[in-house]
């Protein structure tokens, strides 16, 4: 029995530091971290006095064995409130630098479109401009040609007009001057001509002594305005070559030439017939 109230004090010192283990479990400031549960060993010797021997005892009932300490389950850590905002703020910042990102490759996409589209306007706009200057260009060119052909054609024109003016001044000199010589051969002054030039030529000729008194000469005479003679020829005659060579020198040696009266009736080219009187 003496044994039994011993054992009792134990028991309630375990239920005592059982209770002071729960209250500081349940005023453990749990924004702190855990500290895992130590379970606490006790052990009891117990001492039994010496008494006087006595006459035998029953046998003392075995101690009953001492109940294990419970095991206070741990509490569940409470959710660190301000990790889970710091993650979500973090989180949230992911993805608004995501989202910005997002924004400034967007933005750039259509900048880089942009200049594309504005580098290819510009290389739309050059070729353009480049062919519209190479058409003004084109057309100034042909305008040009247009303008120097019908130049040339004008020019042409006039140069046509004006040799036939000319021409035509040069038939009316010529018909007014042929109608002048008619006139003055028909008026006689012609014949006199003839005669005057034949009459040179006359006195300046050495007859040969094979020259009959028929002779007969055909000449042309190439003479100057102011009656020089340039050349002789003798086309055909009736007389032999020293008839021939005594009519050319003779036409020589007459120049210059006696001038008509009548201007219109002289010619640069003349042409006669050489019959010297007897």
């Amino acid at each position: 029995m003496r044994d039994r109230y011993n054992v009792i004090p134990v028991f309630l010192a375990l239920c005592l530091h059982g209770a002071l283990f729960a209250a500081l479990v349940l005023v453990y400031d749990f924004s702190r971290p855990v500290m895992p549960a130590v379970p606490l060993a006790i052990k009891a010797t117990l001492v039994q006095e010496e008494t006087p021997r006595r006459r035998p005892e029953p046998p003392p009932r075995q101690p009953e064995p001492e109940p294990e300490p419970v095991q206070e389950p741990e509490p569940e850590p409470e959710p660190d409130l301000a990790e889970e905002e710091r993650l979500r703020a973090a989180a949230e910042e992911a993805k608004r630098q995501q989202d910005l990102q997002a924004e400034r490759d967007r933005i750039a996409r259509e900048q880089a479109a942009e200049r594309d589209r504005q580098q290819k306007a510009d290389a739309e706009r050059k070729r353009r401009e480049e062919e519209e200057l190479e058409r003004r260009r084109a057309e100034a060119e042909r305008q040009r040609v247009e303008e120097i052909e019908r130049q040339r054609l004008e020019n042409e024109r006039r140069r046509r007009e004006a040799e036939e003016a000319e021409r035509q001044r040069r038939l009316q000199e010529e018909l007014t001057a042929e109608q002048q010589r008619l006139d003055a051969m028909n008026a006689g002054a012609m014949a006199r001509y003839m005669y005057a030039l034949q009459q040179k030529i006359e006195r300046n000729w050495i007859q040969p002594p094979s020259a009959g008194a028929d002779t007969s000469c055909e000449v042309s005479v190439r003479q100057l305005p102011n009656g020089e003679v340039v050349s002789v020829v003798v086309e055909s005659c009736n007389g032999d070559e020293n008839v021939r060579r005594s009519v050319e020198a003779a036409v020589y040696k007459a120049s210059p030439l006696p001038q008509p009266e009548d201007p219109s009736l002289f010619e640069r080219n003349l042409r006669f017939i050489f019959e010297p009187t007897q």
